[in-house]
């Protein structure tokens, strides 16, 4: 089978400026109802990749998101969330965009369009066999993310990806590919919409199984978070109260003296109160 890119291919819907507003919120979120079974297909080729990735992280190593424009922020979305949720260092999960931290929120023209850039990039990390990069791209096609992920195979360095495209130039050099298909987007090619989803989708049970599989929850609760605002300490709070069946006076206390839910609990159970 050749390259296709359904990505680009014309919206199954038309004369959208002629839809009452119900109308183009219905057929959005209806396109948007087929994404998950869109993942749900490709749930062994994650698994593989975690059960790699995790594997490469009890060594020490570390996971990098490599991409450009949106695919590039979802990469970072996810990679910065991982410290508030799960107590790991910034340094654990990286997410990389092409263009810099300026392409987070504008877009610097044609910055995706090299092969080179992204290795230089990777090699600022001191990137090694130990880690594992995964490259975002709808399309199967960035320049910035394919020759990274080259030189990353050259190196004996993990790859996976995440498309939207069978077959994509992307996929055939990465050794986890992971090709959601989504299909046609509602506004033609503006892959931002069903891809984008599907690339949040696949990021999100990634780092959180791999986080998972790597100790970082408690039963089903983040034991690790970091206390960084007062959401988070009345949630700890609450945590140690259901978890050690203690008063919320005793367990906010207990919070705060151990600055986390996982000590406060080893703490306590160990008679240290």
């Amino acid at each position: 089978m050749g390259f296709i890119k359904t990505t680009e291919q014309s919206s199954n819907y038309n004369h959208l400026e002629r839809m009452t507003l119900n109308e183009i919120l219905t057929n959005i979120n209806n396109e948007d109802k087929t994404v998950p079974l869109a993942v749900e297909k490709v749930i062994p080729k994650i698994e593989k990749l975690v059960e790699q990735l995790v594997l490469r992280m009890k060594r020490g190593g570390r996971l990098f998101y490599i991409g450009a424009g949106t695919s590039g922020r979802l990469g970072i979305v996810d990679a910065s969330e991982c410290p508030p949720t799960f107590g790991v260092p910034h340094t654990m999960v990286i997410g990389i965009i092409a263009g810099g931290d300026t392409a987070i929120r504008k877009a610097v023209e044609f910055a995706e369009d090299s092969k080179t850039q992204c290795w230089q990039d990777l090699k600022e990390y001191n990137i090694n066999s130990n880690d594992t990069v995964i490259g975002i791209a709808a399309s199967g096609t960035t320049p910035y993310v394919i020759g990274a992920l080259e030189k990353c195979n050259d190196n004996n360095i993990l790859t996976g990806c995440i498309t939207c495209n069978k077959n994509s130039p992307m996929a055939l050099v990465s050794k986890h590919p992971i090709e959601v298909i989504v299909g046609p987007e509602f506004v033609t090619g503006s892959s931002r919409m069903k891809a984008g989803t599907a690339q949040k989708l696949t990021l999100n049970m990634i780092s959180t199984s791999a986080m998972i599989q790597l100790g970082k929850i408690k039963g089903n609760k983040m034991v690790d978070m970091q206390l960084s605002n007062n959401k988070l300490i009345d949630r700890g709070t609450k945590m140690l109260m259901d978890e050690l069946n203690i008063t919320e006076k005793v367990a906010h206390q207990l919070l705060l003296k151990h600055k986390n839910v996982r000590n406060a609990i080893d703490n306590y159970t160990n008679g240290n109160r």
